[in-house]
C-alpha cells in the first residue's frame, strides 16, 4: 500500500484525509513542488525548498520548517521503497475553521516511481502550440507555483488535443513567458535566450540548472523580453522542468524549428544536465 506523509505522520494513501474547510481545498490557497529523486537522493532539494519558502512568505501561506519537510520527504521515499521517484509536495494554510493563531498548515507529500517521457521525444523533438490564454503581469500569484493550476491544465489539455506536448504562454502585452509546466529557452547563433524571472515566470529549478550549466560551460546566456518573432527566428528551442530535464522542440504549430531536429546546443546541455544529476545524486542519503 502506497504511503504518504500528511501533516505529522505517514499514512496509507487511502486513509489520508484533509479538512473540508482546508484553505487549499476551498480557495486554492496553497503551494506545491514537483521533485525527482535519483538513487534515493532528491535532486536540487535546497532549490525547491528555497522557492517554496520564498513563495510562502510572499503569499502569506503558512509552512513547516526546512528540516521537518526534508525529513518528511525522505520518510516517504523510504516507506515506499523508492529510489528513482517523482515526488509531489503540497502545502496549504490549513483549515479555515480554526482561528489564525491556532491554524496549522496542511502538508502532504507523495511519491511514485519515476516515469520518464518517451525516448522518441528526445530523439525527434516535440511540437508545441500557442496558448489561447494570456498571463496578466499584475496577477499576484504569477511567478509562484500555487495550487490554483486549472488554467495551466486547461491550456495543457488544449495542447494535447492538438497532438502537441506543451502550450506556450504569452503575457497580455505579447511577451513570451513559459509553458504550462515548463520554462522555455531559445538558441540563436549558439547563444541561449530565455525570458527573465520578472516577466513574471516561475523560477524553475531546471531553468536555474540550465543557466548554471551554461555559465560553467562558457555558453552565452541572455535573459530578455522575447516575442513571437524570436521564436520563429530561433535555431533551436527547448523546454525544461526537473522531470523532463531538457526537452527539444522541433516544431511550433506548423513552423519547423531550425532543421527540424534537436540541435547541437540542446544536445550538449542535455548531456551536461544528465551528468549533473548523476553527480549530485550518486550517494544514497
Amino acid at each position: 500500500m502506497e504511503k504518504v506523509f500528511l501533516n505529522d505522520k505517514l499514512v496509507d494513501v487511502d486513509k489520508a484525509h484533509i479538512s473540508v474547510t482546508d484553505s487549499g481545498f476551498l480557495y486554492g490557497a496553497g503551494l506545491f513542488e514537483t521533485m525527482r529523486s535519483c538513487n534515493g537522493v532528491v535532486f536540487s532539494l535546497k532549490d525547491h525548498l528555497d522557492r517554496l519558502f520564498f513563495s510562502a512568505n510572499s503569499l502569506s501561506i503558512k509552512t513547516y520548517d526546512r528540516k521537518y519537510i526534508t525529513d518528511a520527504i525522505y520518510k516517504v521515499l523510504k516507506a515506499n521503497k523508492l529510489t528513482d521517484a517523482r515526488l509531489r509536495l503540497t502545502i496549504t494554510s490549513g483549515p479555515m475553521s480554526q482561528p489564525d493563531e491556532q491554524r496549522k498548515p496542511t502538508l502532504l507529500i507523495a511519491a511514485t516511481q519515476l516515469q520518464s517521457y518517451p525516448p522518441e521525444y528526445y530523439k525527434k523533438g516535440v511540437m508545441v502550440v500557442m496558448c489561447p490564454f494570456r498571463q496578466n503581469t499584475a496577477e499576484p500569484t504569477y511567478g509562484h507555483k500555487t495550487t490554483s493550476y486549472l488554467p495551466r491544465m486547461l491550456a495543457l489539455q488544449y495542447a494535447h488535443q492538438r497532438r502537441a506536448a506543451e502550450a506556450l504562454w504569452f503575457t497580455v502585452d505579447n511577451r513570451l513567458a513559459e509553458g504550462c509546466i515548463s520554462n522555455i529557452f531559445l538558441v540563436k547563433d549558439s547563444t541561449l535566450h530565455t525570458p527573465p524571472i520578472e516577466t513574471p515566470i516561475l523560477a524553475g529549478v531546471a531553468r536555474m540548472t540550465v543557466c548554471q550549466i551554461a555559465v560553467k560551460n562558457s555558453i552565452k546566456l541572455i535573459e530578455k523580453a522575447l516575442y513571437i518573432s524570436d521564436i520563429l527566428d530561433a535555431d533551436e528551442i527547448f523546454l525544461t522542468n526537473v522531470i523532463m530535464q531538457i526537452m527539444p522542440v522541433t516544431s511550433v504549430e506548423r513552423h519547423t524549428v531550425g532543421d527540424g531536429k534537436p540541435g547541437p546546443t540542446t544536445k550538449r546541455l542535455q548531456k551536461c544536465f544528465d551528468e549533473l544529476i548523476k553527480s549530485e545524486c550518486k550517494q544514497n542519503k
